[in-house]
């Protein structure tokens, strides 16, 4: 089931802080679902090209997002 791989923690390839202190969360995901899923974390992810098979994007810093309405957006 293709839904599974949002729960998925093993095979993730970004992290995504979400929110300000003390209220931060950090979300593991998978770059190519959030690229087709949000216009927005693809302008983000299309600024990163690949150089010599490796991403330059590991992690995502988004403070101005409540970690439970990105949950939703998730």
């Amino acid at each position: 089931n293709l839904l599974k791989i949002l729960d998925d923690d093993e095979y993730y390839d970004i992290t995504i802080e979400v929110g300000n202190d003390p209220y931060v969360n950090i979300f593991r995901a998978h770059k190519v679902i959030l690229y087709y899923r949000s216009p927005y974390l693809r302008r983000i992810l299309s600024t990163n090209k690949k150089k010599d098979d490796k991403a330059l994007i590991h992690h995502i810093k988004l403070p101005n997002i409540l970690p439970e309405i990105f949950q939703i957006i998730l």
